[in-house]
């Protein structure tokens, strides 16, 4: 049959229906026969778009995180607590999709965030961090947002939120009551964790300096070079 002079579909109404099956029903329930019932398609028409699902994986991974916002530097009040929102944000984009927080340990879309890179890493050196040091924070930084984001979407529900929760006071007392003592919330101790990193990886720095401003109210997508035409 010959390829329609206009597209039965939209490129960005796969990935949105992608990603609306796997937060509903999980990641397992997004198959391509699935995906074209829902748009009212034959399954070949989604070739006219995409080469096979992994690229419809791609796009999801993208789409979740192009949803991270910037931080607001008028409402931050000093460069870590910039980086902390941050990967607070990041964290809740992906709480918000975690049926597909999977697809992030595949096709983490490394060329939609090399721009947020680079402001990230053009604020660390005019606060007065090294080059060869930026690497060391920015690296550090991705993997504890990435790994406690994904760690925590992993959670069974009823474990939503809870730190060491099948911790067992006769087989594990020092550790239970550790757990009897905690009063933050997951969100809280993730956020110390930032803290904690950035405040050794860079002790030099003083801990109020400014927060970075070319970037204030966007979102990662904003900072994603224009398409070629």
């Amino acid at each position: 049959m010959p390829r329609p002079v206009s597209p039965l579909i939209r490129h960005d109404s796969v990935i949105e229906t992608a990603l609306r099956i796997i937060d509903a029903e999980g990641l397992e329930a997004c198959s391509l026969p699935r995906l074209a019932r829902e748009l009212n398609v034959r399954a070949p028409s989604l070739y006219h778009h995409f080469a096979d699902k992994a690229e419809i994986l791609r796009g999801v991974a993208r789409a979740i995180v192009v949803e991270t916002r910037m931080p607001d530097a008028g409402t931050t009040p000093n460069w870590i607590e910039w980086f902390v929102t941050l990967s607070l944000n990041f964290r809740h984009a992906v709480l918000r999709h975690r049926n597909a927080a999977p697809v992030l340990l595949r096709f983490m879309p490394r060329d939609v965030l090399i721009r947020t890179y680079e402001q990230s890493a053009l604020s660390l050196t005019e606060i007065g961090i090294p080059a060869d040091q930026c690497v060391l924070l920015l690296d550090g930084l991705d993997k504890l947002t990435l790994g406690a984001a994904i760690s925590e979407a992993a959670k069974d529900p009823s474990e939503d939120g809870r730190l060491f929760g099948t911790a067992d006071a006769e087989t594990e007392p020092t550790l239970a009551t550790a757990v009897a003592l905690n009063r933050k919330s997951a969100e809280e101790i993730f956020a110390e964790t930032i803290r904690s990193f950035l405040r050794g990886a860079a002790p030099y720095i003083p801990a109020d300096a400014p927060p970075p401003r070319s970037v204030t109210g966007m979102t990662v997508a904003d900072l994603e070079p224009p398409a070629a035409s």
